[in-house]
């Protein structure tokens, strides 16, 4: 249990690590206007999420629990971010940017849905789920 925990600890640490600098450079590339990094890092991550779902159903996919928890609540967890796309939608709303609050909220379900699925596709065109 203990090596479970030090994983999943490591592994989020690793994803927000990654997620400050998927979304710090998204940024500083895109502009301050609208949060798209965070955007980016949390469409990344479902299609992470739902590859790794779809590629660890295969059954050529053998992984053991810890690692498979690991990278799904470790690593996943730590670089997604729905917590700050929460937060950064109430600040558009209070600042009265309603149209990119709205575009916002669209646009961050509609790539995360959508990026799940093409990952579950992607892993079970590959792994033959």
């Amino acid at each position: 249990m203990i090596f479970k925990i030090t994983l999943i600890a490591a592994a989020g640490a690793l994803g927000a690590v990654l997620r400050y600098g998927v979304s710090g450079m998204t940024q500083r590339i895109t502009g301050e206007g609208f949060p798209l990094g965070t955007l980016v890092v949390n469409a990344l991550g479902c299609f992470a999420a739902g590859f790794l779902t779809g590629a660890l159903m295969s059954s050529t996919q053998q992984m053991r629990e810890e690692v498979r928890v690991a990278l799904l609540v470790g690593l996943l967890g730590g670089f997604t971010t729905y917590s700050t796309f929460a937060k950064e939608t109430l600040a558009l709303a209070n600042d009265s940017e309603w149209a990119k609050a709205g575009m916002y909220v669209l646009l961050t379900n509609a790539l995360c849905l959508i990026g799940v699925w093409i990952g579950y596709r992607l892993a079970q065109r590959i792994y033959g789920v």
